[in-house]
């Protein structure tokens, strides 16, 4: 079964906002709509090849709808609002290991105060349960993490679930957009409230995460791959410490008192700095979201006068700053030495970007290795 009549390859040129993109397509730019909200910073890079379809519709604003992206060899279905179609189909022709006997009643199911996305029944009407359905699209090279952007709905879906589960039986599909992963975890550094909870409710779910392999007419697979999670990885690594990416902006060359360091002059353009929280985590990178504060360490006489990006969070026992300042100094345009490294042997913590280093390649990548290939080592990858 194919999802779209049309499918047209498109190269992405930006993103002004979570839907909306402008494209090439046959050679003019176009703007697309892009039903997936997600981050997605991982996929969307200048050039890189997008698989639209023709809105149908002439009063629309934009022309085409932004359904799918290819990753090296990978292609990767964005559009979430035919998630729910995939899920039916998997599940009515007894793709789901585990649920062979079950099929879709009905769509869009209210209970309590939550809406499920399906609900199964064997046919005989003694089991009968909700089932929600998610869309993973943040891979590294063997692992997928689910959000890539934090979701209080998915939160409460799941805590919702696991209260059922615990009287009769709820389930969770997660729809994981990539063939090659063999783990799954939730993304417990961009959402640790949905990671936590979905560690208190996972004995109470049947969840079932399934890897798909999408091709560029995207044709529903026939076959589908199980993949595991590990509650043990998340005690393990999941918490309120660990190591953060400050990205901070300058829009033009500024000389900055830094405490007892004296005046340090500023190149304008983009500042990435690596620092560290054994404990208290979030609230150290809300301090930095902060303007006016008591200055304590170089970061903060830099953060008064510059403009505030975002704050990445690496979320880990293992220390980690000192290898991501190295990484970092690797793909970074010029480093301010001596800055926020006075207690180790890293020459510097900040680092100098020309452009938004959160859209460029490399960068993403150090966020890949940290975040998710880091973990493979505990599924034996």
């Amino acid at each position: 079964m194919k999802l779209y009549e049309n499918v047209v390859e498109a190269k992405f040129i930006e993103r002004p906002n979570r839907f909306l993109v402008y494209a090439e397509i046959h050679g003019k730019v176009e703007i697309c709509h892009m039903p997936n909200p997600g981050r997605m910073r991982e996929l969307l890079f200048p050039s890189v090849t997008l698989y639209a379809t023709p809105s149908g519709n002439p009063l629309n604003r934009t022309a085409y709808k932004i359904i799918g992206v290819k990753k090296e060899d990978s292609v990767i279905l964005l559009d979430t609002s035919r998630c729910n179609d995939v899920a039916e189909y998997l599940i009515n022709h007894h793709k789901i290991p585990g649920w062979e006997k079950y099929h879709v009643v009905k769509r869009e199911i209210t209970m309590g105060n939550s809406r499920f996305d399906l609900l199964l029944s064997d046919g005989k009407n003694r089991d009968t349960f909700p089932v929600e359905v998610k869309s993973c699209t943040l891979f590294g090279r063997k692992g997928a993490l689910f959000p890539d952007a934090v979701t209080a709905r998915g939160s409460k879906h799941v805590e919702h679930l696991g209260e059922i589960g615990r009287r009769s039986h709820a389930g969770l599909l997660i729809l994981v957009h990539c063939s090659n992963v063999e783990w799954f975890l939730p993304d417990f550094h961009t959402d640790i409230e949905f990671a936590q909870t979905f560690y208190n409710e996972m004995d109470y779910i049947d969840y079932k995460i399934a890897a798909l392999h999408w091709g560029s007419d995207f044709t529903i697979p026939e076959k589908i791959k199980l993949i595991s999670t590990s509650k043990k990885v998340l005690a393990e690594e999941m918490g309120n410490h660990g190591d953060y990416l400050l990205v901070l902006h300058l829009d033009d060359d500024k000389m900055i008192a830094i405490g007892s360091r004296g005046k340090i002059l500023f190149p304008k353009g983009f500042y990435v700095y690596v620092g560290t929280a054994k404990k208290n985590l979030l609230q150290r990178m809300n301090r930095h979201r902060r303007v006016h504060k008591r200055m304590h360490w170089h970061i903060d006489y830099l953060r008064k006068e510059a403009k505030f990006i975002g704050v990445i969070p690496i979320r880990s026992k293992v220390h980690l700053e000192h290898a991501l300042a190295q990484r970092l100094i690797d793909i970074s345009g010029w480093q301010i030495n001596d800055f926020g490294s006075t207690d180790c042997h890293c020459p510097t913590h900040l680092f100098g970007f020309a452009e938004n280093p959160l859209h460029v390649k490399e960068f993403t990548q150090i966020e890949e290795d940290f975040e998710i290939n880091r973990l493979d080592r505990y599924f034996g990858q």
